[in-house]
C-alpha cells in the first residue's frame, strides 16, 4: 500500500526525493565535537536521506547530496555530504561572525519548524564549506529584512576534500531555539533540506523535498524529521 501511494503521488508530480518524505534522527549517547567527518563514530552508522533534484523535482547531475541526523537532549545535529563540480566561495570568510546573505555562495540549508498549526513560521540554518554560518527566524507570509538578526547559538563546521570534490557541512542546533516541547523519541518536526551550489553562471539548487517553485520558502512542501531512540 505504501508503494502504491508513493507511486500515485509521484504521478501527480509531487513525489518525495527519498520516497517517503521522512528523515530519521538517531539518538546519540552524548553531545560531540563537530568534525564534518562522515566516518567519525557518531556518523558512521547513521542512515540518511538523499537530495538529488532541484526545487521543481528535476534531477541535478553530479550533486547527489546525503544528509544524516543525530540528536541528544540538548541539541539536534545534521551532516551534509555535498559533491560539487566548482565551488563558489566568499573571498573574505568569517567563521566567528554571522554572514548576512550567505545563500549567495555555496551553502547547505535546514528549514525546520515544530508548530503544525503555523507552518509558515520556522527557523532557517545555513553552513558553508568555509564554516561560515547564518540563522534566520522566518515567517513565510511576512518576510522581514532583519530575520537574520535572530541568534540561535547554533554551531557549524565546514570541510572540503578537493581531491574528491566533496565538501561536508555539520550543524549543532540547540533544541531550546527550535522546539519548546520536552525532547523525546517519537517527536516530529516539519523540515526541508537544501543546497545552493556553483558560480553564478552554473549555479544550481538541490532540494530534498521539491517545492514546485524556484523559491525554497514553500512550507507546504516540507517533509518530516522523526526522533528515533536507537
Amino acid at each position: 500500500m505504501t508503494r502504491l501511494i508513493a507511486a500515485l503521488i509521484a504521478v501527480a508530480g509531487v513525489g518525495f526525493a527519498d520516497g517517503s518524505g521522512v528523515i530519521r534522527s538517531y539518538r546519540a549517547r552524548s553531545d560531540f565535537a563537530l568534525t564534518a567527518d562522515p566516518n567519525a563514530p557518531q556518523w558512521k552508522n547513521a542512515q540518511g536521506v538523499i537530495a538529488e533534484n532541484d526545487s521543481l523535482g528535476k534531477p541535478v547531475r553530479g550533486h547527489r547530496t546525503e544528509i544524516r541526523s543525530r540528536w541528544t537532549n540538548e541539541n539536534l545535529y545534521f551532516l551534509f555530504v555535498c559533491p560539487y563540480e566548482e565551488l563558489n566561495l566568499k573571498s573574505d570568510p568569517s567563521a566567528t561572525t554571522e554572514t548576512s546573505r550567505l545563500w549567495e555562495w555555496d551553502v547547505a540549508e535546514v528549514f525546520i519548524g515544530w508548530d503544525a498549526d503555523n507552518i509558515h513560521q520556522y527557523k532557517e540554518f545555513q553552513v558553508s564549506p568555509q564554516s561560515e554560518w547564518v540563522d534566520l527566524d522566518i515567517d513565510a507570509k511576512n518576510r522581514r529584512p532583519d530575520a537574520w538578526m535572530w541568534n540561535s547559538g547554533f554551531r557549524v563546521k565546514g570541510r572540503v576534500e578537493e581531491a574528491r570534490k566533496v565538501w561536508y557541512g555539520e550543524m549543532q542546533i540547540p533544541w531550546k531555539t527550535i522546539d519548546p516541547r520536552p525532547v523525546k523519541a517519537g517527536n516530529e518536526l516539519r523540515l526541508n533540506l537544501y543546497r545552493w551550489q556553483g558560480p553564478k553562471a552554473k549555479r544550481v539548487g538541490i532540494a530534498w523535498q521539491p517545492t514546485g517553485a524556484a523559491n525554497y520558502h514553500v512550507p507546504e512542501s516540507f517533509g518530516r524529521i522523526v526522533l528515533v531512540d536507537k
